[in-house]
C-alpha cells in the first residue's frame, strides 16, 4: 500500500488521541494491520495491550512458586501390547494325592511372522497372548487373506441408488 503524506498525518494524529488500530483502520478504510505495519516503521510510540486483565482493583498476581525439575518419565507400554498386570498370588490347595500329569497334545503353530503374500494374514488371538497366531491359510491370489477372510474384510459398498429406493 502507498501512504500520502495525507494519510500519514491522519495515522499520527488518530494514533495520538489514543484510538485502537482497529478504530483507526475503519476510519482510514483500511486494515488494522497496515494501521500497525506503519505505526511500527513511523516508530510511533507503543501502547499497552489492549486485553484487560482483572479489571480496576485487582491484585497483581502471587509470586510463583519455583519449578521442581522432574525425573525423566519411564516409557510407556505400547497401547496394542499392554504390559501384562501382575497376578495376585494363588491360594494355597490343600495336599490331595497326586495324579498323572494330562497329556500334551501337540498344536500345529504358525509363525507369528508373515514370510510373504501365500499365507492368509488375518490375526487370531489376542496380540498380548502367547496364543496369538495369523490364520495360514492359503490366501486368494492379489490378496493377503484366505477366501473365508477376505468375505469378511472385503464388503461392497452399495450403491447410493439403492438407499433411495
Amino acid at each position: 500500500m502507498e501512504w500520502t503524506e495525507e494519510q500519514i498525518e491522519t495515522l499520527r494524529r488518530l494514533w495520538a488521541e489514543g484510538l485502537s488500530t482497529a478504530e483507526i483502520g475503519r476510519r482510514m478504510g483500511i486494515s488494522k494491520n497496515a494501521v500497525v505495519g506503519k505505526a511500527h516503521r513511523l516508530h510511533l510510540p507503543a501502547r499497552p495491550s489492549p486485553i484487560r486483565r482483572g479489571g480496576e482493583g485487582a491484585k497483581p498476581a502471587a509470586p510463583r512458586p519455583p519449578r521442581r525439575t522432574l525425573r525423566p518419565a519411564m516409557p510407556r507400554p505400547s497401547p496394542l501390547f499392554p504390559a501384562a498386570e501382575p497376578r495376585p498370588a494363588p491360594a494355597p490347595v490343600p495336599a490331595e494325592p497326586r495324579r498323572a500329569p494330562a497329556p500334551v497334545v501337540p498344536m500345529p503353530r504358525v509363525e507369528p511372522l508373515r514370510t510373504g503374500n501365500a499365507t492368509c494374514c488375518w490375526p487370531i488371538g489376542d496380540p498380548g497372548t502367547p496364543g496369538f497366531r495369523f490364520c495360514g491359510a492359503p490366501a486368494l491370489i492379489g490378496k493377503p487373506y484366505c477366501a473365508e477372510h477376505a468375505a469378511i474384510a472385503y464388503v461392497r459398498v452399495k450403491d447410493r441408488r439403492e438407499d433411495a429406493a
